[in-house]
């Protein structure tokens, strides 16, 4: 087989979710409004955490940059989906393929980062709360921000790198709904072993760092906890972790079942769905379970509309 450049593939095409064109329109109907959601849920987020004073707390800040992380990463995938579902045309340019893939794996690493940066604030605010405004400075979340943009920068340095090095032949068919780093790994007419092996410790030790920081932060939550000796000193300690928990529990149940797993044992159908879970549903969920869980984001969204309801 002649040895052939990456460069020689002009463009791909993105099968999608169904052929069937009645089932696309009720997928588009389904998926614009949850994109909207996403948008105004995330957006809302960002600005009454900018707006009003009381939620400029480490905190916050983390759930600030979740937010905008979710939008981007919903953006990213979502607009191009709801394309292809309208139109019979599923072409999309190598340059736009590998861009999207690019920016998903930087923005889905960063999120796993962020959310450990996220576990960390709630254990220095359960167990050390004395010295939590020295332990979480501004100056050591600034660093913690940026070292998450900084690891899903590596992240995707590394798969770009890797899977720019494949030669893809005639193979031009993405069994999916958007260019996914195992999708696209399954076009490659050469071998991808050690690609793949490559890939996977990048991230799978992403994952790893990433779970065992929230995991040790939550034994020591854990072990705190029990000691309050009030019930309602619990309650209150719990709720606190409640939100986090729930958000990183739905983000790395999907990404695992769909990434730290064989080639081989690729599912067509279920892969699709959890990425449909992850990609489009998870960043719409994200806000509405750290608002309708949250007294103090309720109480700081009645005060940015009190004061703009007494400016006018």
């Amino acid at each position: 087989m002649g040895r052939r450049n990456i460069t020689q593939v002009s463009d791909f095409i993105l099968m999608g979710l169904t052929d069937s064109k009645e089932i696309r329109l009720v997928l588009f109907t389904l998926f614009l409004p949850i994109y909207l959601i996403t948008v105004l849920g995330n957006v809302g987020m960002i600005l009454i955490i900018h707006l009003d004073p009381q939620l400029h707390t480490p905190m916050y800040f983390f759930l600030s940059h979740l937010s905008f992380l979710d939008l981007s990463y919903s953006s990213v995938i979502t607009p191009k989906t709801l394309d292809n579902l309208l139109t019979s045309k599923k072409n999309t340019s190598y340059l736009n393929c590998f861009t999207q893939m690019s920016f998903f794996v930087f923005l889905g690493a960063t999120e796993c980062f962020l959310l450990s940066c996220m576990a960390y604030d709630r254990y220095a605010a359960i167990c050390s709360p004395l010295r939590y405004q020295v332990v979480m400075s501004t100056r050591r979340c600034c660093c913690l921000i940026f070292g998450s943009y900084l690891i899903g920068f590596m992240d995707t340095s590394v798969n770009v790198l890797c899977l720019s090095r494949l030669h893809f032949c005639n193979s031009k068919i993405i069994y999916h709904f958007f260019c996914d780093g195992p999708a696209i790994l399954a076009l490659s007419c050469t071998d991808t072993h050690d690609i793949e092996i490559i890939i996977f410790i990048s991230a799978g030790s992403t994952l790893l760092v990433s779970l065992i920081t929230i995991s040790v932060s939550y034994v020591s939550i854990l072990s705190t906890i029990l000691k309050i000796t009030s019930t309602a000193g619990k309650q209150k300690a719990f709720s606190t972790c409640a939100s986090h928990l729930l958000a990183v529990t739905i983000f790395y149940g999907t990404m695992i079942f769909t990434y730290l797993k064989p080639s081989k044992s690729y599912s067509l159908g279920k892969d699709q769905v959890a990425s449909v879970f992850y990609t489009i549903v998870i960043p719409m969920l994200n806000p509405l379970i750290y608002s309708l869980r949250n007294k103090e984001v309720k109480n700081a969204l009645n005060r940015v509309m009190k004061k703009r309801k007494d400016s006018k």
